[in-house]
């Protein structure tokens, strides 16, 4: 469990997507999930084809996120461990607030990921541990970073546009990322955004070892305050805490 939370909260590919099984997996993945209650963006600059290029969607990402101060929405795991074939499901909610601010609260299990701009914490109910590290030393990956206020997709990815009706998520645009600066977290991220908000609705992830992780969020929120203390938290009386 602590390698599957570290990879996202500290987190998501194009002659390898045959081989990581990429294409069959994202095809499978259906249309994207209604937009959000918000009016649409203006269109981004047309390329010489006609079609917004992996640049002006990420100029558009950026800018909306840019613009918000915080973002909430519910949300499902996929994460797929390629060697044995097996899939682990997990949802719950997520808040990001600027600046560096997340609170993941894992519904099916009562695992948290805490992070006030500083400390990151990753609690695991069924271990009774929990990690604590320095967000300096986290790792934090661009992948979600440019949603509390740090990064920028272009700096961070050499950015690729999918066809999006070969993935079926018509609608929408499948930007395609492989990091800059190399990080043991993931290899490749896949980032699907909604064509009339520019907001991203689902992030996948793929590591060295074929394995995937994908969240998809439901109902998203933004500028909407958060609770107060969230993004603090004290694990149960008993809990192993282990640092780096």
């Amino acid at each position: 469990m602590k390698r599957r939370l570290l990879s996202l909260p500290l987190l998501l590919a194009a002659g390898a997507l045959a081989s990581f099984g990429l294409v069959e997996d994202a095809g499978a993945q259906g249309k994207a999930p209604p937009p959000p209650a918000k009016p649409p963006a203006a269109a981004p600059a047309k390329g010489p084809s006609g079609e917004p290029s992996a640049n002006d969607v990420a100029d558009r990402v950026q800018g909306f996120y840019d613009k918000t101060r915080t973002f909430r929405a519910g949300f499902e795991q996929l994460y797929t461990v390629k060697a044995y074939a097996k899939q682990k499901k997990s949802n719950g909610h997520v808040i990001f607030e600027k600046p560096g601010k997340m609170s993941w609260r894992y519904q099916n299990n009562g695992n948290r990921v805490v992070s006030d701009g500083k400390l990151i914490k990753v609690y695991e109910k069924e271990n009774k541990q929990m990690y604590e590290s320095s967000m300096e030393k986290s790792q934090y990956p661009a992948a979600l970073s440019f949603l509390v206020g740090g990064g920028n997709l272009k700096k961070s990815f050499k950015l690729k546009k999918l066809d999006s009706k070969d993935i079926k998520f018509e609608g929408g645009f499948v930007l395609m990322g492989e990091p800059r600066e190399p990080t043991p977290a993931y290899q490749r991220i896949l980032l699907y955004v909604d064509a009339g908000t520019y907001q991203v609705r689902r992030v996948m992830m793929l590591d060295a070892q074929g394995n995937k992780n994908r969240f998809d969020f439901k109902t998203p929120e933004v500028n909407k305050k958060a609770p107060p203390g969230e993004f603090e938290f004290k694990p149960p009386p008993g809990t192993q805490i282990i640092k780096p």
